[in-house]
């Protein structure tokens, strides 16, 4: 399932190719959407913005389309009308005279009025996206003491969106690791130094992972692993996925176990 950062990079992709050029013509697979088809024709798209896991494309007329790529869904950014060779089904295309966005596998596509855009479920509930707010650390340690988040295990708190958006599996195990937590802690468990290292890690991981495409290990070591002509899986990341290897900082055999029917990984000493 794509991340925050997925989503990001691929809300820039289609910004960069959609952005203020008109539409020559959207197409909804859902027959309750294709009403709005024609309302599109000839519009601009003014920004293309994200909520964690949610893209919100914003167009000058008054429109804004939501779409969640949940489990399977994918962006494709062609030539126009340059359709992929794939399996997936189609359910957006947005086309320009040079380009064409494409949203193959999602379900969940919505056409909002841009006063609606707060007012939907989800972005209503949704957690402070840290690619696309202002959200410092500090704010974060805050957030970590509210009343309805501090008597929560930190392995259940980071996958709740209405937490933070954004952050997935893989970042779940990345962030408890080079926080330094154990994942059976709460946040009322943290030191206030534990609660601040916890919070920069949350803000460095997801800026690092949009930024390399999906690199969270120490760039230095990345890129030295990868000179040694390690794989991508290799060196990608600190934890993750890296069950019965020796923990990057001290050696010790890195634990993979089951938090909330998903797999997550930690080092038994690193993270007491």
């Amino acid at each position: 399932m794509p991340e925050g950062p997925e989503i990001r990079r691929a809300a820039d992709q289609v910004e960069k190719a959609a952005a203020n050029r008109p539409i020559l013509e959207i197409s909804f697979a859902f027959e309750h959407l294709k009403d709005y088809e024609e309302a599109f024709r000839g519009s601009k798209i003014k920004k293309v913005d994200t909520k964690g896991k949610a893209m919100l494309i914003r167009f000058n007329n008054g429109y804004t389309i939501y779409s969640h790529n949940q489990l399977y869904g994918k962006w494709y950014v062609r030539n126009a009308y340059n359709y992929p060779k794939t399996n997936r089904q189609l359910r957006l295309a947005i086309h320009n005279e040079k380009k064409s966005a494409l949203l193959y596998s999602a379900s969940d596509i919505e056409v909002l009025r841009d006063e609606e855009v707060l007012e939907h479920p989800f972005i209503a509930k949704v957690g402070p996206d840290l690619l696309n707010d202002s959200v410092s650390p500090g704010d974060l340690v805050e957030r970590f003491k509210e009343r309805r988040f501090h008597r929560r295990k930190w392995t259940s708190l980071l996958l709740d969106q209405a937490f933070i958006a954004g952050i997935g599996n893989y970042l779940r195990s990345e962030i408890l690791f080079v926080g330094g937590v154990h994942p059976d802690k709460r946040p009322m468990d943290c030191s206030e130094e534990q609660l601040k290292k916890m919070a920069e890690a949350c803000v460095e991981l997801m800026w690092r992972s949009y930024e390399t495409k999906g690199i969270t290990n120490d760039l230095e070591l990345a890129k030295k692993l990868k000179a040694q002509g390690a794989k991508r899986y290799e060196y990608r990341h600190w934890v993750f996925n890296r069950a019965g290897q020796p923990c990057r900082i001290d050696g010790t055999e890195i634990i993979k176990f089951k938090a909330g029917s998903r797999r997550c990984y930690y080092c038994p000493t690193c993270q007491k």
